[in-house]
């Protein structure tokens, strides 16, 4: 028999195993709850290539950074019963879990990979306290959330009431207050912390800190750390009142 015949006879018998192999992977999907989701989570863990992840209950799911941005939008428009723009493209585990927030002590929901500028200029206080680039921040956030309860800057600056290093005595920083702590306050400083993190490369933003976890710009998985607070009794130094942002300082010109 010649090579060619050999090869071709092979080929039939390697298509049917090849069929069999996906009816059986099908199979597995449909009967197996769970498996699905299983699946999603190991593709994107292999793929590692999406900007940002979001934990589900079927996984994480990864996103790229404007669907990421489309969906804390979105979720905190609606949240305030305002018009929110289309996210028909992406998973409603996704948009489920960003309105719902982290569910008991899990921790954050969204993760977004860090990239800080590197050709900003060190900036001055402006007449209301903050740094130009941080009120464009405050801008953008208000723009979304409205203007809420804001603090840790003052006209003129602040220069007490902070840690010894602390950003909001240079204007980078704001506090954005959820009073009382109540799961119902958490769930939505959830949603203004995921917003701050999906816009960190637009806004600048350097930190979030919020209920006992920081995200920072400088951390290339970009992926949230226990925050270890100096007294762990205070809820303001731990943040379960209050979100922290702050912007990149830049260098000097």
């Amino acid at each position: 028999m010649s090579p060619g015949k050999k090869g071709g006879a092979r080929r039939p018998v390697q298509l049917l195993l090849s069929l069999l192999l996906v009816g059986i992977l099908a199979a597995a999907l449909v009967t197996v709850p769970g498996l699905l989701g299983g699946v999603r989570s190991v593709v994107v863990a292999l793929g590692g290539a999406s900007e940002c992840v979001v934990e589900t209950a079927e996984g994480e799911v990864g996103l790229n950074r404007e669907k990421a941005k489309l969906a804390t939008t979105a979720v905190a428009l609606a949240a305030r019963g305002a018009v929110a723009p289309d996210t028909s493209d992406i998973d409603p585990a996704v948009l489920q879990r960003l309105a719902d927030g982290p569910p008991g002590d899990a921790g954050p929901s969204l993760s977004c990979r860090g990239s800080a500028a590197d050709d900003l200029q060190e900036e001055q206080l402006a007449a209301s306290g903050l740094t130009p680039r941080a009120e464009r921040l405050r801008g953008a956030m208000t723009a979304v959330f409205s203007e809420g309860s804001l603090g840790g800057f003052a006209p003129g600056g602040v220069s007490q009431g902070h840690g010894g290093d602390s950003t909001h005595y240079d204007g980078r920083a704001i506090d954005i207050f959820f009073r009382p702590v109540s799961e119902e306050n958490r769930r939505e400083g959830w949603v203004l912390a995921h917003w701050l993190v999906a816009h960190a490369e637009d806004l600048d933003v350097q930190y979030v800190i919020f209920d006992d976890q920081f995200w920072s710009v400088h951390s290339p998985r970009g992926r949230w750390h226990d925050y270890n607070a100096p007294d762990p009794g205070n809820e303001i130094l731990r943040h379960l009142d209050h979100v922290h942002v702050d912007v990149l300082r830049g260098s000097p010109s």
